[in-house]
């Protein structure tokens, strides 16, 4: 059973790319992002701020009881696509106590990947402390980035695709917001994790991205051990 670790920021194109991974090797895929959003849909629900801690550890353990004991159709909810929710769970993943409260969900899907109930040879993460925290012994692990500015287009790009308005320049700053929140975080800040192979999709389309990233993969996978 392999495990395949992806991290980056937002808008990176880790979320397609995971995906893309997946289906081409038959695994199983999990956007951790959306465990995220979730639990910052409920802080949110509940008239909270999903930055107050105790508010916080209180949704993600909402989140995780309800994802045990109904499975994971709650995240295909369409507005945790929104800027809002990504907003709310960037704030929200700062508290140390509610990313623990996601933790051993996101280990247990890593160890027994199954889809549809039927268990696979391998599970694909993507998220922003898969390769540090979640998974560290992971089989590959990949660190998608990109140029900010790139990253604010692509994201206009999808929410103009969605009917949704959205200005260049506010989501250029929206993204660098949350990346400085990401990154200096205390807990589990957004970092490439050691052994990562660096995957910069500034001047990559998806199909490139997906050769690139399964080049990595493939060789990883033949020796049986993670890249160096």
């Amino acid at each position: 059973m392999s495990i395949i670790a992806i991290d980056g920021p937002a808008a990176s194109g880790k979320g397609t790319l995971a995906r893309r991974i997946a289906a081409a090797l038959g695994y199983a895929w999990l956007d951790t992002g959306l465990l995220y959003r979730a639990a910052g849909a409920e802080a949110l629900d509940r008239g909270a701020d999903p930055a107050d801690p105790t508010a916080a550890e209180k949704a993600a353990h909402a989140v995780a009881a309800r994802i045990r004991d109904e499975g994971p159709a709650l995240l295909s909810d369409p507005r945790l696509r929104g800027d809002p929710m990504a907003d709310a769970a960037s704030k929200l993943s700062a508290v140390s106590a509610a990313r623990a409260a996601l933790l051993e969900l996101q280990r247990s899907f890593a160890a027994r990947p199954t889809i549809d109930g039927v268990p696979v040879g391998g599970a694909v993460l993507d998220g922003r402390d898969i390769g540090t925290v979640i998974c560290p012994d992971a089989d590959v692990k990949l660190f998608v980035t990109a140029a900010v500015e790139e990253r604010a287009r692509r994201r206009v790009k999808e929410l103009h695709a969605r009917g949704q308005k959205a200005i260049y320049e506010a989501v250029l700053e929206d993204l660098k917001q949350r990346d400085a929140r990401d990154s200096l975080r205390a807990v589990a800040p957004l970092k490439p994790a050691d052994g990562a192979f660096l995957l910069d999709t500034s001047a990559l389309d998806a199909d490139q991205a997906l050769a690139a990233a399964m080049v990595v993969i493939d060789a990883a996978l033949s020796r049986g051990t993670p890249q160096p």
